[in-house]
Parts: structure tokens; sequence; C-alpha cells
């Protein structure tokens, strides 16, 4: 964590009936911590060494949990850490961007396994359900039988309300507004059996930032993920939180003005897709913006200023958001390269510096760490959360 903080999760109960929380809690702790010998867990999470040891046995029985090396050099019997068993459980994550759609297959520790990917002129149904099933025949039948057998799920990453944004014409316009009426359960539901768990793009980014990035080091905090359209997250009490329609942390809505007063949306004004319009009006070819490994070097003299007018908007926007909740820290992360992230962000630093922020709390900005992929990684990471995470947020769930 290059001398980070990792925040504390705590709040075990000892009493019957709630093993399953307690199990949750301590692999949630795993997940947080990595490998921990049981009287620590016991410590951190106020449970009995007792009721940790059960819970332990039964998780490496079930062969969620692995033994790490026993660590010597103190009095007494040497301390045996336990630690997320990497084959423990396996999920798979749809990313559904404006350009391309990638899926990947995720372990229990949040490494990508393998990773399909594929581009398209924009995301209709047909291509996007038609590469999915593909790609789950291919991921699948490179899976052994007992790794099958781990598997729990599907996560979707996908815009909200992605038939609203589009500049098709023609009869491909009617295509594109069919996904109001697509429901991604019943059609994965077609080709496979697998749970579907569908995430907002941006909220997965967020939850990938968390689970496996510098999401460790804060509480409470604010996401912003730039892709060809930006969005963001929100984490309360050191979990992502959805909101009782899943819409929480809808970030690229903040409002914003244009430049004739008029009233805009950060998403119009701080998202890839702006700079991908101005390489086309200059007649270069966007796609050099996709392209794996991803450098920018030499569309340098669009990018800088690109940077400029994004970094100036996120200032305002992260002070908006702080106006709500007093967030420690706003991390930004997007699909670019790392040296546009750390400019970005030290942009985002000035230009705060400059803002009225009478009444306010000045929170951090900081650099994400996962990158182009955190919304597949996110995608993948919700079955996993969902079902063998512990939720902090869950009392604040709508009935």
């Amino acid at each position: 964590m290059d001398g980070g903080k990792i925040r504390d999760l705590s709040g075990g109960v000892n009493q019957s009936g709630v093993r399953d929380h307690n199990e949750r809690l301590l692999l949630s702790m795993l997940q947080r911590y990595g490998a921990l010998p049981g009287i620590d867990l016991a410590r951190r999470a106020g449970l009995s060494p007792q009721t940790v040891s059960v819970i332990l046995r039964k998780l490496e029985k079930d062969g969620l949990l692995m033994r790490g090396e026993p660590v010597r050099g103190k009095v007494g019997k040497p301390s045996i850490p336990m630690e997320l068993a990497d084959d423990g459980v396996f999920s798979l994550g749809l990313k559904v961007g404006r350009r391309s759609a990638d899926l990947l297959l995720l372990d229990f520790k949040g490494n990508v396994r393998t990773q399909l990917h594929t581009t398209y002129a924009y995301p209709l149904p047909e291509s996007v359900f038609g590469f999915l099933e593909g790609g789950l025949k291919t991921i699948l039948g490179d899976m052994p039988e007992e790794a099958q057998k781990r598997l729990c799920g599907l996560g979707i990453a996908t815009p909200f309300e992605l038939w609203k944004w589009h500049d098709l014409v023609g009869a491909s316009v009617d295509k594109f507004r069919s996904w109001k009426d697509v429901d991604f359960r019943q059609e994965v539901a077609r080709f496979s059996d697998l749970p579907v768990f569908v995430v907002n793009d941006s909220t997965a980014a967020c939850r990938a930032e968390h689970l496996y990035g510098r999401g460790k080091e804060f509480r409470d905090y604010a996401c912003f993920f730039i892709g060809s359209f930006v969005g963001g997250g929100v984490v309360l009490n050191n979990t992502v939180f959805e909101g009782n329609q899943g819409n929480a942390g809808a970030l690229g809505s903040l409002r914003s003005t244009g430049p004739l007063g008029e009233s805009r949306q950060l998403v119009d004004v701080a998202s890839i897709h702006l700079l991908e319009g101005r390489l086309i009006e200059a007649g270069v070819d966007p796609k050099i913006l996709w392209q794996q490994p991803q450098d920018w070097h030499d569309l340098s003299r669009y990018v800088e200023p690109w940077i400029g007018e994004t970094a100036q908007e996120l200032a305002k926007a992260a002070l908006s958001i702080c106006s709500v909740i007093d967030f420690e820290a706003i991390l930004i992360d997007g699909a670019f390269p790392e040296d546009v992230r750390m400019e970005l962000v030290e942009r985002v630093k000035r230009y705060l510096a400059n803002q009225d922020t009478r009444g306010l709390i000045t929170p951090q900005i900081e650099t994400g760490s996962i990158g182009e992929n955190a919304r597949g990684i996110g995608a993948a990471s919700s079955p996993i959360f969902t079902q063998f995470l512990l939720n902090t947020n869950a009392g604040l769930a709508a009935v």
C-alpha cells in the first residue's frame, strides 16, 4: 500500500444464529488486510478466539481459506496466518462500454485470470450478448471442472439508462433504443444459468478501487471514473453505497455551466468523448485513445487542454459533492494512461486551491490505482461481494 493506512473493519457478534454475518466479517478482514492469524482476527473483530477458530476451520474446510507459512520467533507455538484461497471463489465480469466490451474471470483475491475484448461502433444488444455468449463458452471451456463449481456468478457493469446516450441515425436508432426494454438477467438466462448481478459501470469502477486499490486507505470517500463519459461512486462506512435504486453516486449528472452560461451536466464537460470529438475535428483517428497499451504522448497538443478543462470541472464538482457529505477524499481514475491520470489529479489540486471553500472541509484529492480495467473488475467483484463479504451499509438499504 506504499505506506497508506488501511482503515479498520470491526463489529463482530458472538451469539448463535449469526454465523453468516461473522463469516462475512472475517472474510472481509482477510480481503482487506491480507493474511492474519486467528488471534489478530479475534482482536480486530471483537470476537472470542474460540468463535473465530470455529469459523476459520469451517471456511478452510469449505475451501475459502488457506493456511499461510507459520510465523515463528515468539514465545509458544508459532502462529499460522489464514488468507483467502486463490481458487476459493471465481466470478465473471462483463463491462459494456461505448466503444468496447470486456469479459474477464476474477479469482477470490482479485486477480484477473483471463480476459476477452471486443470493439464495435456502438454497443447494440445483439453485439454485446453475442460477445458474452461466445466468451462464456470460451472461458468456461478452459476452466477445470472443479473451478467451474466455484464460479459464483456473473456481474455486468453497464451505464445507467444506456439507451439515452448515442448519436446514431437511421435504422440503428431503434436498435439502440431497444436497450430500454432489455432485461439483462433474462437475456443471459437464454444461454447460462449463472446468477447475474447488474451494476452501474461507474459504481463498479468504484468497487474495484475500494476492494483492490487505494480505497482501503479511506473510510468515506467519492470516486470519479472518467471513461467515454464521466461517472462516479460513493463509499460510506467502508462499503460502496449503491442507493435504493442502484444509482447512488451519479456524479456525471452534477450541474455545470456551458460557455454561454447555459445549464450543463458534468458528463458534458469532463468526459473523454469530448477529446474524441476534438480528434475527429482535427482529422485524427480517435481509435488511438483506446489502443492497448495506452499511449497518448503523440496527442499532447489535444490532451493538454482537455486535462486543464476537465480538472477545472472536477475541482468544482468535488466541492459540490463535499457540501452534501464531508468526504475525507476524492479519488480520480479513468480509462487513460497513468501519466494522464497523475497530471489530471495534480491540476485538480491546483484548481481546488483557488475555489471558494467557505463552510466546507476541503477533501484530499488522490489518484485511483486500477485504471482502464476497473469497470470489468468491479463487475466481476459484485457476485463475490454480495455472497461472501460484509455490507456495512445493509441497514441503509430500502426495505
